[in-house]
Formats: C-alpha cells, structure tokens, sequence
C-alpha cells in the first residue's frame, strides 16, 4: 500500500460523502474494471480479490491475520454503521491488503463506537475502493474464481494498472504464516482454576482462540510459527493446537514437520483452519485452491459424528484432498472425514481414529458468530482429559 510519489498516504476524511470522494478504480487480473471513490487512505494496492459474506462482524474480517495479502470484497452493502471499538479485533492490527464496500457509513451509530471506521482504515494505511457494485463483483468472482487484483486511487489509467497486477505474486506457493505470527512467545492464563496446559502454535492466530480455551481452564502458551518439537514440548502440554492463518498449506513446511513429530507422541492435537490443512499434509494427504473459497459466517457444515449442522464462520482459500468415504490409511493410522461443506463438499474437518488428533476447516472461536461450533473446544478438553475423542473411544 503506498502514497502517490512515495509520500505518506493522505487519508479520506471520514463523514466525506461519496460523490466528494476522489475517483478510485479496481482491476482484476483479466482485465475486469470497476470504478468508485477512495475509501481508506489515496494510493495503490494489490492482492488476491475474494469475498467476505457476514453481513456483520466487519471488524473482526479485518482484524484476521487469514486475510494477510487479500483484497476483501464485502458483500454486505452498508459497511461502518456500528464504527470501531477496542474490544473486537482479533489481533493488534488490520490484516486486509485492501478493502472493497458499496455503501461506506458516513456516521457511526451504535453505543460501544469509539471511532469511525474510516479513521481505522487511515490509522493503518488500507488502500480501498467504495461505491462499486459489489454484487456484480462478487459474481465475477464465483464464476472466474479468486485472482489478483489492485486498486489505485492515484492512477486513474486501468491499463497502467493492469499490468502491475499481473506482477504481483499469486497466492499459490505463497508462505506468509510467519509474516503474521508473534515475534515472542506469551501466556494466556487460565481463568479460575488450571486444568490443562496447551502450546498453541501461531500461524496467524485470531484473540478469541486462546481466550476461549482459557475459559475452559487451560494455560495457553503461544508460539511463534517457527517454533519447534523442543519449543513444544518445554511448555510440557497437554495437548498441543495449531491455529488458523494465511497462505499455500503447499509452501509450509517446517510446522508439518512438527506436526509430525506430535503426532508419533501421541500429544493430543487439534487444529483449525490452516491447521486443518497442515494436519492433512502431515498425514499424507494434498491440498489443493478452491476456486473462490469459503469466507464468512454463514457456512452450513456436517458434523457426521453427530448428525447435527451447524452455521460455521470460514475463511479459506485452500481444502485438503481427503476421501469424504470410508475410511483412509496413513503412516499415522486410520483417518476419516469428520465434518463436510454443504454447499459444495468440500473437506471440513478431519478424526484420526488411532492416534489422539482431530481439526476443522472452520474457526469454532467465531468471535463475530455464530457460535454453532464452539463445543469443538469442550472436544478438545475430552480429548486431553481421556486420550479419546468421545466416550466410545477410537483413540
């Protein structure tokens, strides 16, 4: 993200209405263009395009580290209605490479607002674009699929601008998890009394994961995404999470490394999102590109152990390629798909059936909801506390 000639960026004044905007344009990778007005700060940016169906919960979207080097186009109309608060992000920071909304708020109405979101946006440099139509966007997107994109609000000549998003780095092959993890390791304490001890390793993790374990007794020692068997195991855990994050599952390799080192232990483990997807590789299986992803809190899930659907929040450009039948042999033991997409199919989650391990595509902490998923952590306390994954036991 970068200011015209190099300069600091010079941020729209929040409350502008849209006509005073400056002229903005956005550029797909094949040569789609729209054009609106500066939202965030003037410049240029680029990325991969994809789209976020919450119709709440923005905050949170833009706060998740899963989104380093993404676009995010919101398919909810009106964005900035309930402003900015200190209570809500996932991290330290906005993650978004930019940011696409049809109908920006111009003032904020809600009673925990603190600031605008536009003065957010500004505070941390996001280059984006407002008054397009996200809808035919979006269409776009699911027809022709997630792709690079750029938007300038300092260059007007959509040709210019192509040609530096077909330079841009694709998203496949991409290794960012240690671009948005933490420099230091750090201790989220158990509330009440300790049961458990967890080395949860950072891959971009959200604020609500460690806290939600938290509250189920466990002391949550984050590491960095570099972190090894030896970093793991001085924690002395109990159990052992990997989290979500952005990136290629493909192009990480260290963590699956460790990953499988855990599981010949036989350390209780559970993973989420883009810990799915390495608990997949590291049981042998590959990982492959959706063609638009899931990204939202509206996603219906399968919970084949239970029967039961649930409303999942997803954010996911990648799937492990897993038989969703019976059940698979790997150098680890017997595997099977425990949860699937109802949209489309997709892998959503995986049980080892002989050694103490089970992962989600989905993010169960859903800090902007809904909450459908959060017994996955009550899962994972069980399966510290007997070996086994239910009371019947495969583990």
């Amino acid at each position: 993200m970068t200011g015209g000639n190099g300069s600091v960026p010079t941020a729209v004044p929040a409350g502008t209405s849209l006509r005073a905007r400056p002229p903005a344009v956005l550029v797909l990778e094949d040569g789609r263009t729209f054009h609106g007005r500066a939202y965030g700060v003037i410049g240029e940016t680029f990325g991969e395009a994809v789209f976020a169906t919450g119709m709440t919960g923005y905050q949170e979207t833009l706060t998740d580290p899963s989104y380093h080097k993404q676009v995010v186009v919101m398919t909810a109309p009106h964005i900035g209605n309930t402003g900015v608060n200190d209570e809500d992000p996932e991290s330290a920071r906005i993650w978004v490479s930019g940011y696409v909304v049809r109908d920006p708020a111009r003032i904020p109405s809600n009673w925990r607002a603190q600031r605008t979101l536009d003065d957010e946006l500004a505070r941390y440099g996001v280059v984006g674009i407002c008054g397009i139509d996200t809808r035919a966007l979006t269409r776009h997107l699911r027809e022709r699929g997630a792709m690079r994109v750029g938007i300038s609000s300092i260059d007007p000549d959509p040709q210019a601008l192509l040609e530096k998003v077909l330079a841009a780095p694709s998203m496949v092959g991409a290794d960012l998890a240690e671009e948005v993890c933490t420099r230091e390791p750090y201790v989220v304490p158990a509330q009440g009394a300790k049961r458990f001890t967890v080395a949860a390793v950072d891959l971009g993790i959200k604020a609500m994961t460690p806290k939600l374990m938290a509250q189920r007794g466990i002391d949550v020692h984050v590491l960095p995404a570099w972190a090894t068997i030896d970093d793991i195991l001085a924690c002395e855990p109990d159990g052992v999470f990997f989290s979500n994050g952005p990136g290629d599952p493909a192009a990480t390799t260290g963590p699956v490394r460790v990953l499988g080192e855990v599981l010949a232990r036989r350390i209780p483990f559970f993973g989420i999102c883009f810990g799915n997807q390495l608990l997949g590789r590291a049981l042998g299986f590959g990982t492959y590109k959706l063609r638009y992803g899931h990204r939202g809190i509206n996603q219906p899930v399968a919970d084949r152990r239970t029967g039961k659907v649930e409303i999942t929040a997803h954010n996911h450009g990648f799937a492990v390629d897993a038989p969703l039948d019976g059940i698979a042999e790997t150098p680890f033991g017997r595997v099977r798909v425990s949860h699937v997409c109802l949209n489309d199919g997709v892998v959503e989650g995986l049980e080892c059936l002989d050694v103490p391990a089970f992962s989600v595509q989905y993010h169960p902490e859903a800090a902007a909801g809904p909450h459908d998923a959060g017994y996955l952590f009550d899962r994972f306390v069980h399966l510290m506390s007997t070996g086994r994954l239910d009371d019947e036991g495969t583990c």
